[in-house]
Formats: structure tokens, sequence, C-alpha cells
């Protein structure tokens, strides 16, 4: 079941399939049910006329984006690239509990063709390429999507305390183009590539898969639910494994493609 988000003339309305569902379906109400009842009440939806209209972020505005980092082996060798306490993001790779940390609110999210923007303070900015997972309030992970948690490597490395302004900042998020919900979601095999167009030439491109992950998904699920409740569910970006070469930097104009599974998300830059 593939759903998505659309800008209407008449505000606002979520697709399942392709096909517009009732203007009174809100995400925040699906994802407070059970696994189970989430789907049955999928199943049972009536559908309208065909969703032609632009897609937007798939996400209520009040709903939260968390993400984390150091999941993958090149992440690591990343954040210990940039920074001057290297052994920081060596010590949590290691660790039993993740990097865990707030990414955006629904309403500040970008989606699929909206661009997202380089802050005018950092010097260093790349593209982050992550699964991103579809988590129920009742911590059970129904679907999945692309996601871009846009970083600001300059400001980060000059000191780890600096993550949440290198992190989250205007349009630093984009999730799409919509969501993939599966009763039996892939978590173990699952392709994502990156593609960086400069005048409409690739200047980086790279490919993993989220069998690279250190972290099993459901583990960060399940620190990301300790001590928090998110009744209305939530969405959880789970680190990249690709990362541009460090003499790289996103200049504006360029043009970020992710690929995850079936799942193209395509912002440009500001």
């Amino acid at each position: 079941m593939y759903l998505t988000k659309h800008k209407t003339d008449k505000g606002m309305r979520w697709a399942l399939n392709g096909r517009y569902l009732p203007t009174s379906f809100r995400l925040d109400t699906l994802l407070s049910l059970e696994k189970t009842a989430v789907f049955e009440q999928l199943s049972k939806m009536t559908l309208g006329e065909t969703a032609v209209d632009a897609l937007v972020a798939p996400i209520e505005e009040h709903q939260e984006i968390w993400a984390c980092g150091v999941t993958y082996l090149r992440s690591r060798e990343a954040r210990k690239a940039e920074s001057d306490v290297a052994d920081v993001y060596e010590r949590v790779y290691d660790a039993e509990r993740p990097e865990l940390f707030f990414k955006s609110i629904g309403w500040r999210a970008q989606g699929h063709i909206q661009p997202v923007r380089i802050r005018q303070d950092s010097s260093w900015d790349v593209p982050e390429p992550e699964f991103t997972l579809v988590v129920n309030a009742h911590q059970e992970i129904v679907g999945y999507c692309a996601g871009n948690d846009m970083s600001s490597r300059s400001i980060e490395g000059e000191n780890p305390l600096y993550l949440p302004q290198a992190k989250m900042y205007n349009q630093s998020c984009a999730i799409g183009p919509g969501l993939m919900l599966s009763e039996s979601t892939p978590l173990n095999e699952l392709a994502i590539q990156l593609t960086i167009l400069r005048q409409e030439t690739a200047v980086f491109t790279g490919e993993t898969n989220i069998s690279q992950m250190k972290r099993k998904p459901q583990e960060l699920v399940e620190w990301l639910f300790r001590e928090m409740d998110f009744p209305h569910g939530a969405l959880l970006m789970t680190g990249t494994g690709l990362v541009p070469d460090d003499d790289f930097t996103l200049k504006s104009g360029d043009d970020v493609q992710i690929t995850i599974g079936d799942l193209t998300l395509e912002n440009s830059i500001l």
C-alpha cells in the first residue's frame, strides 16, 4: 500500500495507491492504531478520483521526525574526519545506546520536488540519504519512505554540541515521495542510492544497502520509545551509509536524488 499527500485547491488530501482518500483521513489517526488495525482500516477505505495534485511531505503538521546517527561504518568514518574529537563517534558506534536526535516537526518537512537548503553560515554541507521508518504508537514498524537528513558538517565538526544547529534549520529535512506501507516491511535487504547533479551532470553517485547498518531497525525504534510516547506515531531516519568525499560540498542549484527500493525522493538545493 502506498500513501501520498497532495496539495489541492481545497487543501491537503491523502491518497492511497494513487487515488484520493476521504477528506477526513489523517495519518496521525491511522498511526494511533495497532499494526493489524492499520491495514484493516486501509483495506476498507473508499477511494475517489485519481490523485494528480502536487506532492507534499507525507506527514501531519504536528507529527515528529527523529533521526539516528553513526549507524553505518561510513558515517562513523566521515564524522571522525570532520571533527577534532573523533573518539566521540567511535564510542557511539560501538556503544549499546545509539545516537538519537530530533530532526523536524511535520510542518517543517519538505516533500518530493520541494527545495531544501544549506545553511548560510556553514561552509561544508551534504545530503544524507536515509531509510526512514514509519512507526505507529505501539512501536511497530508499518512502512518506510526515503529521507534526506541535510547536514552542515562544518558546524558539527567544530563541536559535537552544535549538532542541533547542524541538523535543524529551515528546509533541512525532506521525506517522501510517499509512504510504502506493508505488513511485512523489508528490513534486511533494501538498496539506497544517492545521486547529486550539478548543472545536469552527476558530481556524486553512491549506493549502499540497509543490510550494512550496525543496528537493526526495530532496535532503533525501541530506543526511540524508551521514556517517550508517540501517541500519533513518528517517522525515524535510521542513519546514512553514503557520504560524499571530504572535498565535496553542496552548492545552490544542485539536485539531490535519493532512491530507496522503488521510491525516489528528489529535491533541489537553495
